[in-house]
Order: C-alpha cells, then sequence, then structure tokens
C-alpha cells in the first residue's frame, strides 16, 4: 500500500547526504569569495542595510539624514530618532542585522553575509528536495550544481536584498510540504492495512472489513501533522520577508488540498472527496494559518514594542468603532500600516530603467544592472589598490543575469512539465508548476505596476526543478521493457554522459559570465562580449 501511495520511505545511504554537503561548500565558496567587494551600497542595500541597523539600535526603521551612504561607507551611521515609514515587513532586515551585528559595517561583508548564508542554505535544500522527489542522488546533485553556478541565484546571494531570505523560506516551506506528504500517506497507507479484509489490488480500491462502522468510509483523522505545521511557520517567515509570500501560501494550499484529497482516493476510501473536505482541509485550515500569521505577527515585535515607530501611535489618534473596539491599540495601529503598504504597492507605477513585465522574465529580457563603474588605464579600486586597470577602459559591474544556457532551457522544461502534467497528473509536476504559479503567475495580476527581474528569484528553484524533469527524462530516454540488462545499462551510461554534459557546459557558461556577477575588474571589450543582447546593458 506504501508503494501504490507513493509512500516508500527516501534511503539515499551514505552518498545522499555526502553529495549535497560537497555542492554546499562549494556553492557557500562561490558566494563568500569577494563578498565585501565593492564597498558600496549598491542598488536597494542602500535601503535594506541601513534598515537592518536602525532595527539593531532601536528595533524598528529609522529615518537617515542626506549623505548618509557616505557616512555608512566612512565607518559611521547616525540615523534619527525618527520612525521611518517602509513598506516591506521586518524579518529579512533583522536577518541582514545579523550579519552586522557579527561582523560590523566597516565592511559590505557584514551587510552581506547573511544573504549569502541563505543563498548557500538554498543550495543544500534544493539538492535534498530534489533527491525525495525524484529518488536520485545523481538527479539532487544536477540541481543542486546547476543552483551552485547559476548567475541570478549567485547575484541574489551576494547583495544585502531581501528576495534570497523569501526564496530560502518558501523553499524549507515546500520541503516540509513534501515530508508531509510522505508521512501522512504512510499513516494512510498503515490505517488502510489494518482495515481491509483483503490486500488491495492494483486497479481497485481496498475493501473495508467492517462497512458498518462510522469511520470506514471517511478514513482517519489525521490531525498529527508537525511538518505541515513547520511549512505554516516558514509561510509566515517568508510572508515576513516579503508580503508577496502570500501567493505561494494560496498556491501551496490548493496543492496540499488535491495531494490529501488523491491520496485518500488512492487508499480506496469510498467518500474521499467528502472525507478530504471536511477532515484533512478545515484541520489544515485552522491549524497552518493560524500558525503563519503568529509568525508574521511575532517579526514586528520590534515596532510593537516601540512608542515612536512609523504609525505606532495610529490607534490613539483614531477611535475605534464597532468590533475594532476588541482589537488592541497597537494592533489597530500595525492593521492601518499594512492598509496604507498594501495602497502604495497597488499604486506603484513609476517608471525605471531597469523594471520589466513579467511576460520578459521567462526570457530574461531585462536583468538589473546592480552596480556598473568603468575606469580608466591605471586606476584601481579605492577599496582594492592590487585591481588595477590594465587595459584603455576597464568595467566593473554586478548584472543580475541567469545563466543563459540554464535559464533559457528551464523556458523548454516548464512547457514541457505542463504538458507532461496535463497528461499524467504526475503529482511532482504539479508542484513545480504550483511554485511557478506562486512566484511568477500571481505578477500577472498587476501589468501596470513596477515590477523586476529580481523577483523570479522566489521561485528559482522550481525553475531548476524543470531542468530536472529534462534530466529525469533523458535519462529514461530508450529504455523498454524487453530489453536485456546489458542494452539498458549501455543507455543508462549514454544518457548519464548527455547529462552530464549539459551540467558542465552549463557550469563553463557561469565561468564565462563570473565576472558580471561578481564585480570583478575586466577591460571593457571584455564587458561588451559578454553583452549577449541589447536589453542587458
Amino acid at each position: 500500500m506504501e508503494e501504490k501511495l507513493g509512500a516508500r520511505p527516501h534511503r539515499p545511504g551514505l552518498w545522499g547526504w555526502l553529495v549535497p554537503l560537497l555542492i554546499t561548500v562549494v556553492a557557500g565558496a562561490l558566494r563568500l569569495r569577494g563578498l565585501s567587494n565593492p564597498h558600496l551600497l549598491i542598488f536597494d542595500e542602500t535601503y535594506y542595510a541601513k534598515d537592518a541597523y536602525a532595527l539593531l539600535i532601536a528595533g524598528h526603521e529609522l529615518v537617515w539624514p542626506e549623505g548618509a551612504d557616505d557616512m555608512w561607507l566612512s565607518g559611521s551611521a547616525a540615523p534619527t530618532d525618527e520612525g521611518s515609514y517602509v513598506v516591506h515587513p521586518p524579518l529579512g532586515k533583522w536577518l541582514i542585522a545579523i550579519g552586522l551585528h557579527l561582523f560590523g559595517m566597516e565592511s559590505g561583508f557584514g551587510w552581506r553575509v547573511s544573504a549569502a548564508v541563505a543563498g548557500t542554505l538554498s543550495v543544500l535544500l534544493i539538492t535534498l528536495i530534489t533527491q525525495r522527489m525524484f529518488r536520485s542522488v545523481f538527479l539532487g546533485a544536477v540541481a543542486g550544481v546547476l543552483t551552485a553556478v547559476e548567475g541570478h541565484h549567485l547575484v541574489m546571494s551576494r547583495v544585502a536584498m531581501l528576495d534570497i531570505f523569501l526564496m530560502l523560506f518558501v523553499l524549507a516551506a515546500f520541503g516540509a510540504l513534501l515530508m508531509d506528504r510522505c508521512s501522512t500517506r504512510r499513516r494512510l497507507a498503515a490505517w488502510v492495512e489494518t482495515h481491509q479484509t483483503q490486500p488491495a489490488q492494483p486497479d481497485q480500491p481496498a475493501e473495508p472489513a467492517q462497512p458498518s462502522h462510522p469511520e470506514q468510509p471517511k478514513g482517519p483523522w489525521l490531525l498529527w501533522r508537525p511538518w505541515l505545521f513547520a511549512a505554516g511557520i516558514l509561510l509566515g517567515a517568508a510572508t515576513a520577508v516579503k508580503l508577496s509570500a502570500l501567493a505561494f501560501v494560496a498556491a501551496f494550499g490548493i496543492m496540499v488540498v488535491l495531494w490529501d484529497l488523491q491520496a485518500r482516493r488512492a487508499a480506496g476510501i469510498r467518500r474521499w472527496a467528502f472525507s478530504g473536505l471536511t477532515r484533512d482541509t478545515p484541520w489544515a485550515l485552522i491549524t497552518v494559518l493560524p500558525l503563519a500569521l503568529f509568525t508574521y505577527v511575532s517579526s514586528w515585535a520590534g515596532w510593537l514594542l516601540s512608542s515612536s515607530a512609523s504609525h505606532r501611535q495610529w490607534h490613539t489618534q483614531h477611535e475605534a468603532e464597532g468590533l475594532a473596539t476588541l482589537v488592541p491599540g497597537p494592533l489597530r495601529s500595525l492593521w492601518a500600516y499594512h492598509r496604507e503598504a498594501t495602497n502604495f504597492h497597488q499604486d506603484l507605477t513609476s517608471g525605471h530603467d531597469y523594471a520589466s513585465s513579467p511576460w520578459t522574465w521567462l526570457f530574461m529580457g531585462r536583468p538589473v544592472s546592480m552596480h556598473y563603474q568603468s575606469y580608466e588605464h591605471g586606476e584601481s579600486f579605492p577599496w582594492d589598490e592590487d585591481a588595477v586597470c590594465r587595459a584603455q577602459t576597464c568595467s566593473s559591474a554586478i548584472l543580475d543575469l541567469a545563466n543563459p544556457l540554464i535559464w533559457w532551457t528551464a523556458l523548454i522544461g516548464v512547457v514541457v512539465v505542463l504538458l507532461l502534467w496535463l497528461g499524467r497528473r504526475d503529482w511532482r509536476y504539479g508542484a513545480i508548476l504550483a511554485g511557478y504559479a506562486g512566484g511568477f503567475a500571481v505578477w500577472l495580476l498587476f501589468p501596470d505596476r513596477t515590477m523586476f527581474f529580481f523577483y523570479t528569484i522566489s521561485f528559482h528553484p522550481f525553475v531548476i526543478l524543470t531542468l530536472v524533469v529534462l534530466a529525469a527524462l533523458i535519462l529514461r530516454a530508450g529504455h523498454r521493457p524487453d530489453q536485456s540488462e546489458e542494452r539498458r545499462r549501455e543507455l543508462q551510461r549514454r544518457n548519464t554522459v548527455i547529462v552530464l554534459c549539459y551540467v558542465l557546459l552549463a557550469v563553463a557558461v557561469s565561468v564565462f559570465f563570473l565576472p558580471l556577477w561578481t564585480g570583478e575588474l575586466i577591460p571593457t571589450d571584455q564587458w561588451r562580449l559578454r553583452m549577449w543582447l541589447e536589453n542587458w546593458i
């Protein structure tokens, strides 16, 4: 029954841990190498790094005086005492603050190291998650290596911005839901084996032993689901980084409901739809949503405990009416804060040189330039005198550009995944599409809003998973049930070599583009050589 329900335990052995850990070490080295350069507040670091520092000293964001960036780079920070109104929740900035607390603000390492750690951890997670989904250490390694060397992921792991933390919590929540899927199906399989009179046939549902028993037609109550509860906490944390995580809450919620219904149906429970919708779904709602909400509100503890944060005293100036009188004043102020933030996001339509439509994200139509600076012959980095321009002119750039081979192949991959899901209804394909729905499709609802390519990092793991699906299809190519064992091994070797060649080519492309992702000083001619499309400039 465990096999029928897809609940067979995955035991990858020693290699199932050594390979992910080795890949994670390499990923960490790539993300930590030269992390302090450039010694500048690049792109939105000017907001998030300073907000993180304010959280350390005041518990909430503060207004900074004019010229604050220059003071920051000189090693001094002097925000005002006035609370600052910001539109993103505080958890991501608290995580950046950990790095500032541990390593100080004297170099970029301090305000960027938390992002690097988050990016590195996500490489470990995607490797382990892929192993479990596809029951293959090799495919897990493919996912891990591609993530470790992918430029979009690398850049977002090396800047003090919020999106890498959003992605980490979304991915961790997805992993927790996978664990919940497996554990609940094992318990369901055990229940079926206990209550059936004869083993279930592959094409027929199990017959209950005592049809008169009221629990038999509906199946068991599955109340203790610790991995589901963990997913609720993690989704709350993701939302506490950016409110856009609410789309993942909805997408993953629908995914879990469908998983639960399918599990009861596969187990042969006669009233599978009714029991799933009346037992599993309500229980998930009344446990996961409160846990997510509690986690989210807890991230505002510094704001709630303050008396001078922006909007903190709103409730003292606006008298409560009706049911609002039952809500504590600080929470009413927090609600007013969020109402204004929602209006800000809805009205955000101002132009920006690097703004882009979600439809262009799938083929990387407008990557975001985080930093660019040109140098004349003989000039060096102000923060690294050993880096000297030897050419006529040189460039230092940090461009949020994905690895073109990986990103463009994934465009094919998502189409294949969609077609396979429509044809086979494999739960893995549906799970990947749920990730795309939460991170990509939701933005199509706001065509006039100012948006950026770096938003795609939130569903980056699912981009990688589409490539894993393609790799899995290649590994099975040519196999037939009537083949000899020798022929099967020959095909396996050939197909494995094809997949490895793709991975090695992707690594080579990453080596070529690496200077654009890490801000290295290169001749301007070499910079132009890497600008394949005009919109990349």
